[in-house]
């Protein structure tokens, strides 16, 4: 019999908070797992902690940093689960988490991918892990914070869908690759994760791929993970975050959006998008800590 989940995490340098994730993944899930880690050459002792400490994890060494998505699909395409987890290493899973994702998922068969309710390190809601399309006036509200002016608006908080309530079961249109579990008929509907994507949104692009292809996302805050952020290859390389970070949106945009748009728009969208990259380099030259995206409470 295949495990119940497959869970698949990548790292680079987050020793310490990969034990403490792998610790509370363990403690408090019933269901049977089977558990891969794809190290980015960690110099922190990350992969002798793990042979020490969690023999039963399977250890996949890259010779160098290969971002987030062809790693995570090394480990997918080993996985044997009936569904398949994306972790981030600093994240803690709470009491029942993956199994409550679980049992939603098997309750619901037309949803193909699922995500919890993410929180910050303080308690706080972490708003990014459910989201609406990245189309160019969702983003831009983002960008300009717009929907903190006009709260509980949908025509500004079309992003982070600042409109639903926190607690409330939703389909929706993007989750957090923080944690993501997907069911094992979209990745043989589908593939695998895009690798024209080095790292972010490549969760938002799958999610998109999978509704397309006529399953439903939801986010389920029953279950719950606290997720640290930027502890990985952020905080290793912050300047390359930066602008993987940027190019992603980019990136996501031209793949999946730019065809419903006049060109002359697109050519004026890509160049926001340039200046957007240029002013969050030119922002972190003056922090002492460099971060992609928003900052994490």
């Amino acid at each position: 019999m295949p495990p119940d989940v497959s869970v698949c995490l990548v790292t680079l340098n987050t020793r310490d908070y990969l034990r403490q994730c792998l610790v509370s993944l363990f403690e408090n899930t019933h269901v049977e797992l089977e558990v891969f880690v794809v190290d980015n050459a960690s110099s922190d002792g990350t992969v002798e902690m793990l042979r020490q400490e969690f023999p039963g994890v399977q250890v996949i060494r890259n010779s160098a940093n290969l971002g987030y998505t062809h790693p995570n699909n090394q480990a997918l395409r080993r996985a044997n689960g009936r569904y398949l987890m994306l972790l981030n290493p600093d994240t803690i899973l709470h009491k029942g988490s993956v199994d409550a994702l679980v049992a939603f998922m098997d309750g619901q068969p037309q949803a193909g991918i699922c995500g919890p309710k993410i929180l910050n390190s303080d308690g706080t809601f972490q708003e990014v892990c459910r989201r609406g399309v990245a189309r160019p006036w969702n983003t831009i509200s983002y960008f300009l914070r717009l929907h903190r002016l006009f709260p509980g608006d949908p025509r500004f908080g079309g992003y982070l869908l600042t409109h639903l309530d926190e607690d409330q079961t939703a389909e929706v249109d993007g989750l957090s690759g923080a944690c993501m579990l997907i069911r094992r008929e979209v990745v043989n509907q589908i593939g695998y994760l895009d690798e024209d994507y080095f790292a972010y949104q490549e969760d938002a692009d799958y999610c998109f791929r999978a509704q397309a292809a006529g399953w439903k996302v939801m986010y389920y805050p029953a279950a719950r993970v606290t997720h640290f952020g930027g502890k990985g290859g952020t905080r290793v390389q912050p300047y390359r975050s930066i602008y993987e970070w940027h190019r992603s949106y980019w990136l996501f945009y031209r793949k999946n959006l730019a065809q419903d748009y006049f060109f002359l728009f697109n050519g004026l969208y890509y160049a926001l998008m340039g200046v957007k990259l240029l002013f969050s380099l030119g922002v972190n030259l003056f922090r002492r800590e460099k971060f992609a995206g928003p900052r994490r409470g």
